[in-house]
């Protein structure tokens, strides 16, 4: 029985790789259909070990910085597969882009990602001199996510805060309470429960789901700077909008819940083909400015 028993947990360990992988592989032949416009130059550097990126655009302010964590479900996702949703916000925005490649789960679960967006962050403020009046954290889904953790670990570091958070369809509730995880799972195409569960349980690991830096749903949104969470209510983690937009207006802090009708998760990424995603790039671009002013 032993020998079954480790049969079967080698078996299952390579079906957990085999599905990563081809996750992994699926979202980058999809990034592939999507070049950079011919004038957004991007500069790959590396920070302190993590795999890094600059994109400029001709109306780049070079001291306004979009700091751009990407999603995936903390599995997938790279630079290569953000840059055009990063580089059109920062076009809107009039600044410049710096995305990372944050590490992702199995092989490095929480709080390997949430260390290196605190590391970029750093960086940024220390090594490049920006200031943090300058600096604008977003992401999409799960770097929505780990936006709104980056600014609590941040705070709770007694580090200066950025002028503001931008988050698309932040996953924030890795528990998945939600009431929408139920009343939209007819009408989401996009996202489905159990693939969630599978990413949450590479990422947590044996961790607390409730941890704040895990889901930020559950943290404290004392002191955090002015956010703008952008969510298409066709998707099932509406309410973890939603119900970060509640807990930050408890907190006092000023927040602007944008909830798009017959909108897909992220439907930012689709700005080449979708004019609402346009709509709303360009909605980010004029919050952000003026956060920047």
């Amino acid at each position: 029985m032993r020998r079954v028993l480790k049969l079967l947990s080698k078996r299952s360990e390579l079906e957990l790789k085999k599905r990563v992988s081809e996750s992994r592989k699926n979202l980058e032949n999809l990034a592939s259909l999507i070049e950079l416009p011919e004038d957004a130059i991007r500069e790959d550097i590396e920070i302190k070990g993590i795999k890094a990126a600059w994109i400029n655009i001709p109306q780049s302010e070079n001291d306004q910085i979009i700091y751009y964590l990407h999603g995936g479900g903390y599995m997938e996702g790279s630079i290569r597969t953000h840059q055009d949703l990063a580089m059109r916000i920062g076009k809107a925005s009039r600044a410049k882009v710096l995305l990372i490649d944050y590490s992702l789960a199995p092989e490095k679960p929480y709080p390997a990602a949430l260390n290196d967006s605190v590391e970029g962050y750093k960086w940024l403020i220390k090594d490049q001199k920006i200031s943090p009046s300058k600096i604008i954290i977003a992401g999409d889904s799960a770097g929505g996510g780990l936006t709104l953790a980056t600014l609590m670990k941040l705070r709770d570091l007694a580090i200066t805060l950025p002028a503001a958070g931008i988050c698309l369809s932040p996953w924030t509730d890795l528990l998945m309470t939600g009431n929408s995880i139920g009343t939209k799972s007819q009408v989401d195409i996009s996202l489905k429960v159990w693939d969630l569960y599978f990413m949450a349980s590479l990422y947590m690991q044996k961790n607390d789901p409730k941890d704040p830096y895990i889901s930020p749903l559950y943290g404290d949104f004392q002191g955090l700077p002015p956010l703008y969470i952008q969510v298409g209510n066709s998707e099932i983690i509406l309410n973890d909008s939603t119900r970060v937009a509640e807990r930050a207006k408890e907190a006092n802090v000023e927040v602007i819940l944008d909830i798009w009708d017959n909108m897909i998760h992220v439907f930012q990424a689709f700005a080449d083909w979708a004019s609402e995603g346009k709509e709303a790039i360009n909605k980010l671009g004029e919050f952000a400015r003026s956060k920047f002013r």
